[in-house]
């Protein structure tokens, strides 16, 4: 909350510079002069003394009338809002006390009377004159200024109805409504900021619902920071605008689900307590709390910065496959910058040779591969010649082809120049990469993602810079002998409902290693992945992480008491090293992994313990997913043939990889 020494008029200078401590403090009284929250940067101690009066700029209102200048407040930057929320507003308070600490910074920092500004609306703006202000409803007392200024979309607004509405108001008006006329002597730039700051929160960042949440923790960690932060990224182009579009969408369904749930709620105060309608509308309470649940838990994905790109936005792909080639004809496209007689020469040896009784196959060359990628129809090649090839753009591949490089994958290099939501876009139903290094930058989500279908990169080379491989819902990924490294994200995210194949694999220096998105939705099936012999190293995190909603688990803890086959399986799940009847690790994974052989190991205590830890975690994720949909199936009268949970062979392979070096581990779950 706001410091004690934050008095009166005026907020230190200090409340978005360093603090001074010491003599040095003692010798730079507070002064007025320097904005609240003002960019230490913008105005030395010798400037401001230098200058006195206001430190904010002004602007003209749009509009019919002419309105005096007002205080240009809403261009703070994001730390100027970071730090006044954190340091002098909310502080650590909790969901329930965001108003009375508001109110309590607002007493210290804000004029009670004295000045004008312009109460503005979707409707109407008209100039007013602040006599008192009530800090504890977060309203200010007004009267009508002289002269009267009014412009309105109606021209039937008249001065008499404007004085008839402040009348149905009690002449107390919200502060956000408020726009501080402006004043250049400095006296008032502290109230014009902190009304500015009350504006911006309940515009953009308070939500109706968050009161009623439990306040676990404070309130600025849980809610202010990502929003705020997901706000500025909005402004500064760094959310991809169909996530934007998603996100509002989201925001106005939860919007709309809470107010049918107070309504609803507050009808069922005044039924008689047994009467049908309450037991039908209580049904349907707990339906509108479900919904409202699992809308904001996807709004939470996409607020939150390090999840918003791997789980709260599943981009479509409007490319389109050509299929085959009217003619039937099947074309290899060669790419070289430089075509010399010698590399010519061996590529008809080695490649472009035809064998005996092969049908005749046409030869096109291009000097760049994106242009060689979109002249492609289905079942055609693109060999790439060793070089560096920088390309502008994304390369769409959404028909059967195969890419391969003619050389080593360092030879062989495409570097991604210029901003784009991906490098690598993969639709196609059967696609093949093999033998070349992908550079990437400035890619949103990342260097290569499988929206469908089925891709294979063997002997390739990753270099990225945001997010690594994407495998979304439905596709399947195969990866052979590559190398994957320098993501800021996840090397390779694993979505629900995939497949997801890593053989021999070297997967290092990113923020995590690999990321299993478990239950974004009760309809996704659990991935199905294989693991073998991969080498994951030097991540900043967990070598693996299973991410999974806390909704899911504290659904899952009242769901029922379980079985006695159940309580066995949390049992055999549960990690703790004290449990007696806990089964052999190596046995685990055997079960877990039906036909697969265990390899032999020159360090168990490393490469055991990672995979075991792997499989013991899926295992109690899809034994609770399990019993969830057993449950609901049961509600509704069905039961289930077969609900065995080694029969549905989701653990194709777990098994001979190699941890060493991750930050925190081998193996973590995140909930969310």
């Amino acid at each position: 909350m706001a410091d004690g020494s934050l008095t009166g008029g005026g907020l230190e200078a200090a409340a978005m510079a360093p603090e001074r401590t010491g003599r040095a403090a003692e010798q730079e009284p507070a002064s007025p002069e320097k904005g609240l929250f003002q960019d230490e940067d913008s105005c030395s101690d010798c400037s401001y003394h230098d200058k006195p009066g206001s430190s904010l700029q002004s602007f003209m209102p749009e509009g019919k009338t002419l309105f005096p200048e007002i205080f240009q407040t809403n261009q703070l930057l994001f730390y100027e809002r970071f730090r006044a929320y954190q340091d002098y507003i909310l502080a650590d308070c909790k969901a329930s006390e965001v108003k009375e600490f508001t109110a309590d910074f607002l007493e210290k920092v804000l004029e009670r009377c004295g000045w004008r500004a312009v109460w503005h609306t979707n409707v109407f703006k008209v100039l007013v004159e602040v006599t008192d202000v009530d800090f504890a409803a977060l309203k200010a007392v007004v009267r009508l200024a002289e002269p009267y200024l009014c412009d309105s979309q109606a021209s039937t607004f008249t001065m008499e109805c404007v004085k008839e509405l402040l009348d149905l108001k009690e002449h107390r008006l919200p502060l956000q409504e408020l726009l501080v006329v402006f004043d250049d002597s400095g006296v008032f730039d502290q109230t014009a900021l902190a009304i500015e700051h009350v504006r911006f929160f309940y515009q953009n960042i308070w939500r109706s619902w968050d009161e009623e949440e439990e306040d676990e923790y404070d309130y600025f960690i849980r809610c202010v920071e990502p929003r705020l932060r997901l706000h500025y990224d909005i402004l500064e182009d760094r959310v991809p605008s169909g996530l934007i579009v998603d996100y509002r969408n989201l925001l106005s369904q939860c919007e709309e689900s809470y107010r049918k749930f107070l309504n609803l709620r507050s009808s069922l105060s005044n039924c008689n307590s047994d009467s049908e309608q309450e037991n039908i509308s209580m049904v349907e309470g707990l339906k509108l709390y479900s919904e409202m649940e699992q809308l904001k838990q996807k709004l939470k994905l996409i607020e939150n910065p390090l999840l918003r790109y791997v789980f709260g936005y599943q981009k479509n792909s409007n490319i389109q496959a050509k299929g085959a080639r009217p003619s039937g004809q099947k074309i290899t496209h060669v790419v070289s910058s430089i075509m010399i007689a010698g590399l010519l020469r061996s590529l008809l040896m080695d490649r472009l040779c035809q064998e005996p009784g092969e049908e005749e196959r046409e030869i096109q060359f291009h000097s760049d591969p994106l242009s060689a990628i979109n002249a492609c129809f289905e079942g055609d090649t693109v060999i790439v010649c060793p070089g560096h090839y920088v390309v502008h753009g994304t390369f769409s591949i959404a028909d059967s082809i195969e890419l391969e490089g003619y050389g080593l994958p360092d030879d062989i290099v495409i570097e991604e120049r210029g901003k784009g939501d991906t490098f690598v876009d993969c639709t196609g139903a059967d696609i093949k990469i093999s033998g070349i290094k992908f550079v990437q930058h400035n890619a949103v989500e990342g260097i290569l993602i499988v929206h469908r279908g089925k891709t294979t990169l063997e002997n390739c080379v990753l270099q990225c810079e945001t997010t690594g491989v994407t495998v979304r819902t439905s596709a399947e990924f195969l990866m052979k002998n590559s190398d994957l490294y320098g993501a800021k994200g996840a090397g390779i995210e694993i979505y629900p409902g995939s497949q997801c194949t890593l053989t021999d694999n070297g997967i290092h220096h990113c923020k995590e290693g690999i990321l299993i998105k478990d239950f974004l939705d009760e309809h996704y099936d659990i991935p199905k992945i294989s693991m073998v012999n991969n080498i994951i190293h030097n991540n900043e995190g967990y070598g693996v992480v299973l991410v999974k909603p806390t909704i899911f688990s504290d659904l899952q803890e009242n769901a029922d008491d379980g079985t006695e086959e159940d309580k066995a399986l949390k049992i055999q799940t549960s990690g703790e090293p004290d449990v007696a009847e806990r089964v052999d690790l190596e046995e685990l994974i055997q079960c877990a992994t039906g036909k697969m052989e265990l390899y032999a190991r020159t360090d168990p205590s490393e490469q055991v313990e990672g995979n075991c830890e792997i499989v013991n975690e899926l295992l109690a994720a899809s034994t609770q997913k399990g019993q969830m949909k057993k449950k609901r199936l049961s509600e509704l009268g069905i039961t289930q043939a077969d609900d065995n949970l080694m029969s549905q062979e989701m653990f194709v392979g777990i098994v001979g990889n190699q941890f060493k070096w991750n930050g925190k581990g081998s193996f973590g779950t995140f909930l969310f």
